[in-house]
């Protein structure tokens, strides 16, 4: 008789644990079966289906363009193969901005299509009664401060955050603003390291960084970014693991030379 083993799904009550027990939060993007199911198995404990996916797999220009449909439809993919790792789907540009009722129902469709177990959202204060509203309504929300990608052309572009005192004490109190709110965890990307360093430790809630500096609770990357694939730009705070895009275009070389010369197929890949 055989047994099956029972994988325990990461939920946010683990994840507010493992900052309370100094234990470091990993977290990957994935957008498709394959790539999450890879993040899975190799321990990976949140995977963030990001809008990121309109630049690194749609070719759009910035993340702006991705709507909620592709969003669910990726986060669907993605949900069909993790099995441990908790999946939290990015709220889109536009999807959670015009109304906490409009918030509210696209929120839903990450749990309730999409099969995700968290939703993700950028911006601090202002987007606190969304995240008080969702959360009371058993949506989990992770936050987004910092720099906000979708605020890229508020920013002037891709810069770092909170250099200043000012800013950076607008920047604490937005965290400290989504703690109450009820988010479970906090992304801060693109700060200067002292400033990751007194927010992870000036609210209970994990904070999970992208150029946050190594006091964070956790860190995220890129799928594509740490594995090479994407090289459009690389932002300072990658670190690339592999280059798979090299590799690919190898094997693809030579898939093309052996098809054109006729040493593929042989004997081998025939019947």
């Amino acid at each position: 008789m055989s047994t099956q083993i029972k994988i325990t799904r990461i939920t946010t009550a683990n994840v507010r644990e493992k900052k309370i027990k100094g234990e470091k939060i990993a977290m990957l993007t994935a957008y498709d079966y394959p790539t999450a199911l890879v993040a899975d198995s190799a321990g990976v404990d949140i995977i963030l289906v990001g809008d990121s996916l309109g630049m690194v797999v749609l070719g759009y220009d910035s993340t702006i363009p991705v709507t909620m449909d592709e969003m669910i439809h990726h986060t669907k993919a993605v949900s069909r193969a993790a099995q441990r790792a908790m999946v939290v789907g990015d709220m889109p540009f536009m999807s959670y901005q015009i109304s906490v009722d409009e918030a509210m129902f696209n929120a839903g469709r990450f749990l309730k299509e999409a099969g995700a177990q968290a939703v993700k959202l950028e911006g601090g204060a202002e987007v606190a009664e969304i995240t008080k509203r969702l959360s009371s309504a058993g949506i989990p929300v992770m936050g987004h401060i910092g720099l906000t990608p979708q605020a890229v052309h508020q920013f002037g572009g891709y810069k770092v955050q909170g250099k200043s005192k000012q800013a950076a004490q607008k920047i604490m109190a937005d965290a400290k603003a989504l703690e109450e709110a009820g988010a479970f965890a906090i992304v801060l990307e693109c700060v200067p390291a002292e400033l990751g360093k007194s927010i992870s430790e000036a609210i209970s809630i994990p904070t999970i960084g992208i150029g946050g500096g190594v006091h964070c609770d956790g860190q995220v990357l890129v799928f594509h970014d740490m594995l090479g694939i994407f090289d459009r730009f690389t932002p300072k705070f990658v670190k690339k693991y592999a280059n798979i895009k090299e590799q690919q275009e190898t094997a693809i070389k030579q898939y093309v030379d052996e098809v054109k010369t006729g040493i593929f197929p042989s004997n081998e890949h025939s019947f």
